[in-house]
């Protein structure tokens, strides 16, 4: 328990999950919830701006994600405890959120007081992950896709040719197609679809 109160910054694009989480927190004695952002890069400005203490971040943002603005967190702002609450519990999410620098990987249908205990325990200098999704990533395994494969999946989700990945991505269609095709092996499926399909599923793009 800190004898302080913990100041949290908020970022979460759907404003009645944001408001409803704030008055939630708002309710302890200890948190004063300090900031509210809707996008995820507005964070480090309002972390800057608000002096806090913890970011309590949605993963699916736009602007960025809360993954990407916890890595700019905390590489400008390392003493920022950094919490991920999300509600795609997806083993690959929480590989990411951790790599990026997260303290704590927590799924929204947990409990509030589970949650508050979360923003103190990761102050105090704990981890917290929600248990069940911690197995699950155990269980799955690492991210088979190098970061090149996952750029072009990402940027074929939309169902662009293989000329149109080419010229947005700067890259020869030859290069585009061999990505294309290793990332289809690599998960065992059929087209660059099911891969896209399959990847998001699993938290890997």
């Amino acid at each position: 328990m800190t004898s302080r109160t913990i100041k949290v910054l908020l970022a979460e694009d759907q404003s009645m999950v944001r408001e409803a989480l704030a008055a939630l927190l708002g309710l302890e004695e200890d948190i004063e919830v300090v900031a509210q952002v809707a996008r995820g890069d507005e964070v480090l400005a309002a972390a800057r701006a608000h002096d806090i203490d913890v970011a309590l971040m949605d993963i699916e943002m736009p602007g960025a994600t809360g993954i990407e603005a916890a890595a700019l967190l905390h590489r400008e702002l390392p003493a920022v405890k950094l919490v991920i609450l999300t509600t795609f519990g997806r083993p690959g999410y929480l590989r990411s959120a951790m790599e990026s620098g997260a303290d704590a990987f927590l799924v929204k249908d947990a409990p509030a007081a589970q949650l508050a205990d979360a923003v103190r325990k990761v102050l105090a200098g704990e981890r917290v992950i929600d248990p069940t999704l911690a197995a699950a990533a155990l269980a799955e395994g690492a991210n088979p896709l190098t970061d090149r494969e996952r750029e072009v999946l990402r940027a074929a989700a939309d169902g662009s040719t293989n000329a149109e990945l080419a010229e947005a991505l700067h890259l020869s269609q030859g290069t585009v197609r061999n990505y294309l095709s290793t990332a289809i092996q690599k998960l065992a499926v059929r087209n660059r679809a099911e891969a896209v399909r399959i990847a998001r599923e699993k938290g890997w793009l």
